[in-house]
């Protein structure tokens, strides 16, 4: 048996309380940069005690997760809105969503992100120096996660 590593297939489905208590699928990923990620978090912390002793401690960190998409994609327009109707501004109410993000992998594998906010989002468009539209990263963070 084969342990088949390929992303192809990958799929997004966000919840957000007001924009889109739906949900949305994003399937329309980066090809110049990683369409799913989530870096390494500290789970816990160290220190040392005056006679060499080492004592330790968890600490509670929020799940960041972004998403890269390609841009004026569907997806694109989909979490444009959603980042600008969170971004605060003179004169505007953000709508303050909690969003549930579900990461569909290839391989069967199910993770449930719960309790989430956007954080950065690009609700305009660059160029890179490539001549091209520049890959669009959303990012959120999650209080919790469940995998399947």
């Amino acid at each position: 048996m084969s342990n088949d590593i390929s992303g192809f297939g990958l799929r997004v489905t966000i919840r957000a309380s007001v924009m889109f208590p739906a949900g949305i699928t994003i399937t329309q990923f980066a090809d110049d940069s990683d369409p799913l990620d989530s870096p390494s978090q500290q789970l816990a912390d160290v220190g040392m005690g005056l006679n060499g002793d080492m004592v330790h401690w968890r600490t509670a960190q929020p799940i960041p997760v972004t998403l890269n998409v390609l841009p004026n994609t569907g997806d694109d327009r989909n979490l444009r809105i959603l980042a600008d109707a969170n971004r605060v501004a003179k004169g505007k109410n953000p709508t303050n969503d909690d969003i549930t993000m579900t990461i569909y992998y290839p391989s069967g594998e199910t993770r449930m992100l719960t309790g989430g906010v956007i954080t950065d989002g690009m609700v305009g468009n660059s160029v890179a120096s490539a001549g091209r539209l520049k890959t669009k990263p959303y990012v959120f963070k999650f209080e919790n996660q469940v995998t399947a």
